[in-house]
């Protein structure tokens, strides 16, 4: 079955705990936590983001997906690993060469961690193959990272299905996950090109019904 993660960047800080829980009420698979660090992308969420994951780490049960869109990656990996991350995923566009990207992997798999690379729109999905041994998840930016809210950008479904059918043919065992646009319609685009994770924020978080909202998805 297809599950979903909520993104919690556009939870307003005043009401977050009291949003967490509501949240955390309508049975997400995991919460999904966006690292900006006003390099990588323009905006800024780091701040922000420790505090969120800090809260749920104290308050839920929910696995964090933690998503850092950062241009140096390990320097960001023990605070979140600290807060129980599940799994993290960082952007194979802000690594300087493969050497970079293993050191990360293994370093996340001493930590416990489950290890996903993200990759923009603009780069081809191929570009993360010769990782796929080293991981749980692949990260499918189906918008620009770095702004909430953001229209699906429909070629996506043709590298998310690329690389299922080229993990298929190599048994490879991975997640994909697609995250930005997502709503009860790229939801069903996605999931039929193979993923299996779908990352969403403003679909649910701006809803009268939550619960309702992550069924439609699913």
């Amino acid at each position: 079955m297809i599950q979903v993660a909520i993104s919690v960047l556009d939870v307003n800080e005043d009401n977050s705990v009291k949003t967490f829980y509501n949240l955390e009420t309508a049975k997400p698979d995991f919460f999904h936590i966006d690292v900006m660090d006003g390099i990588f992308v323009e905006k800024n969420t780091l701040n922000k983001m420790r505090d969120y994951a800090l809260k749920l780490h104290n308050i839920s049960m929910t696995p964090l997906d933690v998503h850092l869109m950062v241009e140096k990656p390990m320097d960001f990996l023990d605070y979140f690993i600290d807060q129980g991350a599940d799994r993290i995923s960082f952007h194979i566009e802000a690594c300087k060469d493969e050497e970079e990207i293993i050191g990360i992997l293994k370093y996340l798999s001493e930590n416990g961690v489950k290890s996903a690379i993200a990759v923009c729109p603009d780069t081809s999905i191929e570009e993360v193959y010769k990782y796929l041994k080293y991981l749980h998840m692949v990260l499918v930016m189906s918008v620009v990272p770095g702004k909430g809210g953001q229209k699906f950008i429909e070629s996506s479904t043709d590298k998310i299905r690329k690389l299922k059918e080229y993990c298929d043919i190599n048994n490879f065992d991975i997640d994909i996950e697609v995250d930005g646009g997502i709503n009860e319609n790229t939801a069903k685009l996605a999931n039929d090109a193979g993923a299996t994770i779908l990352v969403s924020g403003n679909y649910v978080i701006s809803s009268n019904n939550y619960s309702e909202s992550i069924s439609k998805l699913k």
